[in-house]
């Protein structure tokens, strides 16, 4: 089994367009969560998301490709350039073994679902104006997502999309890293772009009543995760994307290196489309798993980024699974959730928290889970409430829970 190791960061985010901007902008304890734009949400319960702002789509995208692709192209295309040019990578010179055994796999729970949502309205609305894309199909898989990326680098590689809900891009990165440690690639694009922000995906949330409907007027306070007076998630976008590399190849070029991704986990409660299984059992596992994988204990682990979406049962489920894996350790350990500060960008939400992470491992600050005024009773551990903490991380587990009771969580480790 080869070592896999990041080598390259790129993102757009509600808080930030790029590495530096996202990173920033985690420490001071920003919040990106706003009014919505783009469309009118005046009769919605819910008004707010973490939206991207300041972002240039057009050019991402030629201009023939504009009005033929979802969002989570332009978004997934800037943060994989930012991601190879931090890496000191260029595809344009690449031979073609080089891009033979260069992959691309992201992660992505909508998918291109607000594209669908607009496409249906120039096919069905007789006075809408506009003429529906004749990619209307292909654009709405969600296959379709990483050949963007493929076609745009000129990568020939495998390229998948892993679409586990919101475990999708922990997902996804665990898959590439799974290749590159195989020997099948020696490179990988992996990372989680969603876009999720359209009338009818809002609706959608609102029917389920998962989002919180008490900030809409004070939109950076909404996302509160462990609050006692938390009252639901928060909506949001953005991409996050990574350069896996073998060790070896990375080292032998001089490249700068993030972290190590030493272990990953997987469980399913088996329980529900929604919501988790009280006891917390099936995400302890995961978590109990990626610790083994990477042959650490609980008590070495200096770090923890929570899946923390301000739901009631969330929150208060994923509490006590820490407790279950970490021990003694859980109360010892200082956690953060990342959510708090972006909202909640669906299938990305694995690739945003591993990004907080190694902003913790590189920076020397954990960031902080904002909002945290109060915690609730029966969330009681240490959750880095408002403010950013000076702290030397090594160890790192990031936690993921999705829809459809799937639990996921990947370990990393600074090297040196």
């Amino acid at each position: 089994m080869r070592r896999v190791v990041i080598t390259g960061l790129g993102c757009v985010t509600p808080v930030g367009i790029g590495r530096e901007a996202f990173w920033g902008a985690l420490q001071r304890g920003e919040s990106g969560v706003r009014r919505i734009e783009g469309f009118d949400v005046s009769s919605s319960p819910v008004q707010i998301a973490g939206q991207v702002r300041g972002f240039d789509w057009e050019r991402e995208l030629k201009a023939k490709d504009r009005r033929h692709v979802p969002r989570t192209v332009p978004l997934a295309l800037a943060s994989a350039r930012e991601a190879l040019d931090d890496a000191g990578l260029q595809p344009s010179d690449f031979t073609i073994e080089e891009r033979r055994s260069f992959g691309v796999v992201l992660g992505t729970g909508g998918g291109g679902l607000a594209f669908t949502e607009e496409q249906y309205k120039y096919l069905y609305i007789p006075e809408a104006p506009g003429t529906a894309s004749i990619y209307t199909i292909p654009s709405s898989t969600h296959g379709g997502l990483s050949s963007e990326l493929s076609m745009a680098f000129g990568l020939r590689g495998l390229s998948h999309i892993v679409s586990t809900g919101c475990t999708s891009s922990t997902d996804a990165i665990a898959y590439a890293a799974e290749h590159i440690a195989l020997g099948r690639q020696d490179a990988m694009l992996a990372g989680g772009s969603d876009a999720p922000l359209a009338p009818g995906i809002l609706a959608g949330f609102c029917l389920m009543k998962v989002c919180t409907e008490d900030w809409n007027d004070e939109p950076a306070r909404a996302s509160r995760p462990f609050s006692r007076d938390r009252s639901g998630m928060v909506l949001g976008e953005g991409a996050w994307v990574y350069v896996l590399e073998e060790y070896d190849r990375a080292a032998r070029r001089g490249a700068r290196i993030y972290a190590e991704i030493t272990g990953y986990g997987a469980t399913c409660d088996a329980y529900h489309r929604v919501r988790l299984e009280d006891t917390g059992e099936e995400p302890a596992r995961a978590m109990r798993l990626a610790l083994a994988d990477a042959g650490r204990a609980p008590e070495e682990v200096d770090y923890v980024n929570l899946h923390g979406t301000s739901t009631l049962l969330n929150d208060r489920i994923e509490t006590q699974a820490l407790k279950l894996a970490f021990g003694d350790a859980a109360k010892r350990i200082p956690m953060s959730g990342t959510k708090s500060q972006i909202g909640h960008p669906q299938g990305a939400s694995g690739a945003a928290g591993l990004a907080a992470t190694l902003c913790a491992m590189t920076t020397g600050f954990i960031p902080p889970t904002i909002n945290l005024d109060e915690p609730s009773p029966e969330c009681d551990l240490d959750y880095t409430p408002n403010r950013a903490r000076e702290a030397r991380v090594q160890v790192a587990l990031c936690n993921c829970i999705g829809f459809g009771s799937k639990n996921s969580a990947l370990v990393v480790e600074k090297m040196g």
